[in-house]
């Protein structure tokens, strides 16, 4: 008898997420949404920048917890973690370590890192290096509690630029991916003590991050450098598994769901629609759709109801709507938008943030693009998702992290 099809649940049940403004890799559900209490209730005709300060390099998104901004960033040969005051721009405290490692010639144009966007969660700060370097501060001092290196296991030959996945916790367990193209592990760590309370070996890290699917057996869903996984949160027994190979081992691409439906999308294969169904007690997923016109490299996408809104690579950077119920693409942008963007879904408005340092407010419609405001809040590369918290918006680029105000002036 089959059951029900990929449970219809967030990607992380609110209940699972620490109070908090935006704790993790994109935002409080892990999906890109910003809770309606938070999304702003106005578009300014221009922004006002609050703060600046410099962080250092690094791609690492910033998260925002108990009025604290905290940014994991690269002063060259070391990585620091910096908590700001979020309204006034304060240090309030900064660790450092240190973190040599040596960039793949193929990435040369490249940061060195982190890419890796920092969790908050029971009162700790945790972060994963670019040689994966896995620490947890106390969010309110700065003062290290556990470490634990992973670094012997990355080989910058084999990942070319290093470790990126962002930690994920579920169910009660810090869960990383580290090693490289050659080999690597799941692990779930105890959030509170790093004592490990699983290990799946198996094949290295892509470069995108692990999401929670399902309610009744919560299962973790990411892409391997070559492969699609369901993984038992609690056991850590590896549920299904499905070749996704690419050439260079680009799986960026953070998996999401709409509805019941698993998207997954790589920049030479295009984007597919799965459904994860469970027969004579196995777990399958099964393809529903394939969007062979929609790849995505850098950007994750964000779904709304049926509809998937995303940046594809495709025409050197084009934003797009795709049907997540038949995989038909509903409109597309013009080419050359840029080299890639990070989408939020915020009320009735889907916001992007290119890597030219652009802020686009379109209108979330399904049947056309239709562009609302349009900013400029850096003249420096951004590569980081932003922070988005009602009338303030935090954004990191290439040298700083601001904060603009977004009140009606």
């Amino acid at each position: 008898m089959r059951a029900a099809p990929l449970a219809c649940v967030a990607i992380v049940c609110a209940s699972q997420i620490v109070s908090g403004q935006w704790s993790q890799w994109r935002g409080p559900h892990r999906d890109g949404i910003v809770p309606a209490a938070n999304a702003p209730a106005v578009w300014p005709k221009e922004p006002v920048v609050k703060w600046r300060q410099p962080t250092g390099e690094g791609y690492s998104s910033p998260v925002v917890e108990n009025g604290l901004v905290f940014v994991h960033s690269r002063q060259d040969p070391e990585e620091i973690v910096t908590a700001f005051h979020l309204e006034s721009g304060k240090t309030i405290w900064r660790a450092t370590y240190a973190a040599p490692f040596t960039k793949n010639p193929y990435a040369s144009q490249m940061s060195k890192g982190p890419f890796s966007t920092p969790i908050v969660s029971g009162g700790r700060v945790i972060t994963l290096g670019v040689t994966a370097v896995l620490s947890s501060f106390d969010a309110a001092t700065g003062a290290l509690k556990w470490r634990k290196d992973f670094s012997k296991s990355v080989d910058t030959s084999k990942l070319f630029t290093g470790t990126a996945m962002s930690p994920l916790i579920t169910n009660g367990l810090l869960v990383v991916h580290v090693g490289d193209d050659r080999a690597g592990a799941l692990r779930a760590l105890d959030p509170q003590t790093g004592a490990e309370k699983w290990v799946l070996p198996g094949h290295g890290p892509g470069y995108a991050s692990p999401v929670t699917v399902g309610s009744t057996q919560p299962q973790i869903v990411t892409l391997t450098d070559s492969a699609i996984v369901g993984v038992d949160v609690q056991s850590g027994k590896l549920l299904w598994s499905l070749p996704f190979p690419d050439e260079w081992h680009e799986n960026v691409v953070t998996p999401v769901v709409a509805g019941d439906v698993l998207v997954i999308s790589g920049t030479r294969k295009g984007t597919f629609g799965y459904r994860l169904e469970h027969t004579v007690g196995k777990w399958k997923p099964v393809q529903v759709w394939h969007n062979a016109d929609l790849p995505m490299y850098l950007s994750t996408p964000v779904a709304d109801g049926p509809m998937l809104f995303g940046f594809s690579n495709k025409r050197k950077g084009q934003l797009f709507c795709l049907d997540t119920r038949t995989g038909k693409t509903a409109w597309t942008s013009e080419g050359r938008f840029a080299t890639s963007a990070s989408l939020t879904s915020a009320g009735p408005n889907l916001v992007v943030l290119t890597t030219d340092g652009e802020l686009i407010v379109l209108r979330r419609d399904s049947a056309k693009y239709d562009e609302l405001r349009r900013y400029e809040l850096s003249s420096s590369p951004v590569w980081a998702h932003p922070v988005l918290l009602r009338d303030t918006i935090v954004v990191r680029d290439a040298e700083s992290t601001a904060v603009w105000s977004l009140s009606a002036r």
